[in-house]
């Protein structure tokens, strides 16, 4: 029985995994989303949402600026710091993290991350996943109007006609005349069969 032993070792050596970790971590807080296989998304997006909890709860306190603060409040800021750098290793990340990832997640109540399976890998058919920050993934599909524009009878829609090319308007044609054909063989087979 595998009592008290969660996690995917995922074929790795302790010390490889942590690496692997901080570097994903780093990679999704650089660039907002990253494609890794599903087994490494789902162990990354607990990891990841810790990290950047460190970053969310000192947001305000980040943005006063250090001159503003006092001891205590100062003291709280070095320390979401040095408990995120535990995973996070690039000081360029870090600072991202800090700086401009935190501020937009100050909202969202957890749940930092987002999985989304997307396609098997050609070399071993593993599966794969991206995995996105949310106000990441918010930013890349805008949201769809709230209320639909309803058009009233008897007026004709506001959007534009579009006019078909003569490629197309011949393609059509042809297409209608070999359907005519293929009608009127296929009638013609009928009476031959009834006499």
């Amino acid at each position: 029985m595998r009592h008290q032993k969660a996690g995917r070792k995922l074929g790795r050596t302790s010390s490889h995994r942590r690496a692997m970790y901080s570097n994903m971590v780093a990679a999704l807080v650089t660039h907002g989303q990253i494609e890794t296989t599903e087994a490494k998304a789902k162990e990354l997006r607990t990891i990841a949402d810790r990290t950047i909890h460190w970053g969310v709860g000192v947001t305000e306190l980040v943005q006063r600026g250090t001159k503003k603060l006092n001891d205590i409040e100062r003291a709280r800021v070095v320390h979401a710091k040095r408990m995120a750098r535990r995973v996070l290793k690039n000081e360029e990340a870090l600072d991202r993290l800090f700086a401009e990832v935190a501020p937009e997640l100050t909202s969202h109540p957890g749940g930092y991350t987002r999985v989304l399976k997307t396609r098997f890998r050609v070399g071993d058919a593993a599966r794969m996943a991206l995995v996105a920050l949310v106000s990441h993934s918010r930013a890349a599909a805008p949201r769809a109007e709230a209320e639909p524009t309803k058009a009233k009878k008897g007026k004709k829609s506001d959007a534009p006609k579009v006019e078909k090319t003569k490629a197309e308007k011949a393609t059509k044609g042809q297409k209608a005349a070999k359907a005519d054909k293929g009608k009127a063989k296929s009638k013609g087979k009928v009476k031959g069969d009834e006499d």
